[in-house]
């Protein structure tokens, strides 16, 4: 792999299509109950670093694949991520509980970090553990909200 990734880019477009698929059909419930801006603004950093550093190689801080038959690894591994996260996402598409939330945080930050430590891609890693702890913080934040909301409005 040169500069550019490939394979990161097939990665990141199945992790993007159900995300935009939801966004699309969800327009008017995108807010969340979480108001942290610090912790906000690292996670969107986090995530806009990851979605770069997946797709490009930046020379002298990438080092690419360090052991045999990482391309394999990397494939499968990232695959069967991917699967689980397309699985997770079609089991709790009418579900808004913690099992959706942090389902479907955990599983991208471990893609991404994976990621950055199989190929070796320093920015990559780093972006990946500023994603994960703000994504997970903020999606388990959100979904005690909405248990707390649903609990309300049953009562």
């Amino acid at each position: 792999m040169n500069w550019f990734n490939y394979y990161g880019l097939i990665i990141m477009a199945i992790i993007m299509i159900p995300n935009i698929i939801y966004a699309f059909l969800h327009k008017n419930n995108s807010a969340g109950a979480f108001n942290n801006k610090a912790v906000i603004i690292a996670e969107q950093i986090g995530r806009y670093g990851c979605f770069v550093f997946m797709i490009f190689n930046i020379p002298y801080t990438y080092f690419g694949f360090w052991f045999d038959y990482a391309l394999i690894v990397y494939l499968s591994v990232n695959g069967a991520l991917c699967l689980v996260y397309l699985m997770f996402w079609t089991i709790c598409r009418n579900n808004n509980g913690k099992l959706k939330a942090l389902s479907l945080s955990i599983l991208p930050s471990c893609i991404f970090l994976f990621s950055g430590i199989v190929l070796a891609n320093i920015p990559l890693a780093v972006f990946a553990v500023v994603f994960a702890v703000n994504h997970i913080l903020i999606s388990y934040k959100n979904s005690l909200s909405k248990v707390m909301h649903s609990i309300i409005a049953v009562a």
